[in-house]
């Protein structure tokens, strides 16, 4: 038969009710065990490192298998250099365009924000003065 937790049959409870345990500092999360992965920063910077030590030997094999010298001119300037290494220059100053535009438009973002902000900031100070 179920009881009613009012019924006055009932055993009253002793003390203050249980408080769950926290992990401490040293404790582990319950789920890791011998075969779990946890991301930490160095874990992170590892992964980073192996994959630019990937694309730099990707590149090395790219330029040394495109040794052939090649004209360039640019600007008035004129030289010879081999077609792996004119390649990756042309791609290095495309990627310094995009993050020179993409650098601008925070900014202009940025100060956007702040003028917004301001403009709020001073619109509510002049609405509640008399």
């Amino acid at each position: 038969m179920a009881t009613i937790s009012g019924d006055p049959h009932d055993e009253p409870a002793v003390g203050p009710p249980p408080v769950p345990e926290l992990p401490g500092p040293r404790d582990e999360p319950a789920d890791v065990g011998p075969g779990t992965i946890t991301r930490t920063r160095a874990s992170g910077l590892w992964v980073s490192v192996a994959v630019a030590l990937l694309v730099l030997l990707a590149l090395a094999v790219f330029i040394l298998q495109n040794g052939d010298h090649v004209k360039v001119s640019y600007l008035g300037a004129h030289g010879s250099l081999p077609l792996g290494v004119a390649l990756l220059l042309a791609a290095v100053f495309g990627g310094l365009v995009v993050v020179l535009a993409g650098t601008v438009r925070i900014l202009e973002l940025r100060r956007r924000a702040r003028g917004t902000g301001r403009a709020r900031h001073h619109g509510r100070a002049r609405s509640s003065a008399p």
